[in-house]
């Protein structure tokens, strides 16, 4: 018999409802994290008699509502599969149908997050073979909870329909199916990461858009972070100004849209964000961390978070690359992974089309971490370095079966300086897992940069095709 735990806990301050009442996240067609236990919740009358029945229960669990109406229940869940059915009884009765076991996920960030498959207007364009990938989308398996844009003042215990932005229509917060017909408008990099997983496992999966354009991620960090940060302004703002649903205030869109999703189950985050603090790298090395901190103290557990560095771009007056190295420092936090596209990106355009690889890229750390596939899931990561003879000898992270270039020409964007920390352009040359760098223009080297340019697109990875990471050595 599978066993089961009901809590009645308080979640907030919630006016009294004649029926029995589910969050918008809990509905029909819906994924719940296998071999968990997880959290049906929702509101009543005070002291309303409610009961939660599953299918694969032998009992139903029975329970009052709270003096505030509130009422929640945590049961297992067994292994992937399904359709399961879920009753919740009190003086009405709510009837889930189709409901799977399987892997759940959050995909959350701005544009290139939030970016759908086909073209909804200027800003979205519509990813790589946009045409035939909506006519393939018939997964069964694979369903898709979107979250709706929404800025809120409080924290708020249930998810909003929000309102339109940059051509993606309003949230209908309703558990989809896969398909030609629910896949147009929907996040293409968390549809791709999905659909890799989904290939690979064989089992359900389940994911959930919460993801807005163009939003910093001050937006996306509680009030608790700014306060750690002492961000003064930041949580003057968030704190004080008038509620707007549609200004992307700081800790509003974390108040609006993720909040809500905290007690449902979920496997872990994927987070493609960052353009929009690009011009604030100095900050982001602690921001960055401590909104995912925020996260997880607030969802209970330390859940995997696994983020895709930002593109090469043509950004006016700054140098993306600091912002990139502010990423991959993040994977100093345990349990976070970081997904390189130094050769996906487009100059021209802040939204490069090839999310299949970025989705895919997503989900080769979430196969060798959390489902115990044997593959090579980064590309080269800067380890360390060594001087000698005039030569800076490089050490990395994820060689895989050893360093390559993607073009079959000697490693690109490579420089070093000596003391007088003037840097020159240098040549390279791959030693087994090393890489040798030189310029006759530096006798006495002391520190290496590669690709650290706001537009460089070089070509160093791995023998499986993952790229290698832009960095520097020093820290001038």
């Amino acid at each position: 018999m599978i066993k089961y735990l009901v809590t009645i806990l308080l979640i907030g301050v919630a006016p009294c409802f004649a029926d029995v009442r589910l969050p918008k996240i809990l509905n029909s067609h819906m994924v719940l994290q296998q071999n968990s236990e997880v959290k049906i919740w929702g509101w009543a009358d005070p002291g309303e008699d409610v009961s939660v029945q599953g299918d694969w229960l032998s009992e139903p669990i029975r329970f009052k509502a709270n003096a505030e109406g509130e009422w929640q229940a945590q049961l297992q869940t067994g292994e992937a599969g399904g359709p399961h059915d879920l009753t919740i009884s009190g003086t009405n009765q709510i009837h889930l149908t189709d409901v799977l076991f399987g892997e759940v996920w959050i995909g959350s960030g701005q544009s290139n997050m939030e970016m759908p498959l086909i073209k909804v207007s200027d800003a979205y364009t519509g990813v790589k073979d946009a045409k035939q990938e909506v006519a393939n989308a018939e997964h069964p398996e694979i369903r898709l909870f979107q979250v709706g844009n929404f800025s809120s003042k409080e924290p708020l215990d249930d998810v909003e329909l929000g309102i339109e932005m940059y051509g993606v229509p309003t949230a209908d917060c309703q558990w989809r199916a896969s398909s030609p017909e629910t896949i147009p408008t929907f996040s293409s990099t968390a549809y791709f990461f999905a659909r890799e997983l989904h290939r690979q496992l064989r089992i359900p999966i389940g994911v959930i858009d919460a993801s807005w354009g163009g939003t910093s991620a001050e937006t996306w960090t509680p009030t608790s972070g700014l306060e750690e940060l002492a961000y003064k302004d930041e949580l003057d703002q968030a704190l004080n100004l008038p509620q707007k649903a549609n200004e992307k205030i700081p800790s509003r869109l974390y108040n609006g849209m993720i909040h809500p999703l905290r007690d449902f189950r979920i496997r872990g985050v994927i987070w493609y964000q960052g353009e929009g603090n690009a011009g604030r790298a100095d900050k982001y090395h602690k921001l960055f961390p401590t909104m995912i901190s925020g996260w997880r103290k607030v969802f209970g557990y330390e859940f995997p978070f696994y983020f895709a560095q930002i593109s090469p771009f043509q950004y006016r007056d700054l140098n993306a690359a600091y912002l990139r190295e502010a990423q991959m420092q993040t994977l100093s936090l345990p349990h976070t992974g970081m997904a390189v596209t130094m050769d996906i990106g487009n100059l021209a355009d802040i939204h490069p089309k090839n999310k299949q690889e970025v989705g895919r890229r997503l989900a080769l750390w979430a196969l060798a971490k959390q489902y115990g596939r044997d593959v090579e899931y980064s590309g080269p990561l800067y380890k360390a370095k060594t001087v000698q003879n005039g030569r800076i000898r490089v050490k990395f992270d994820h060689v895989g079966g050893g360093l390559a270039t993607r073009d079959g020409k000697a490693p690109s964007h490579l420089e070093i300086a000596g003391s007088d920390k003037v840097f020159h352009p240098a040549t390279a040359t791959i030693e087994g897992d090393e890489l040798v760098v030189v310029s006759d223009k530096v006798a006495a080297p002391r520190d290496v940069r590669y690709a650290f340019t706001t537009e460089a697109t070089p070509n160093l990875m791995n023998t499986v095709g993952l790229p290698a990471s832009s960095f520097r050595t020093d820290s001038w």
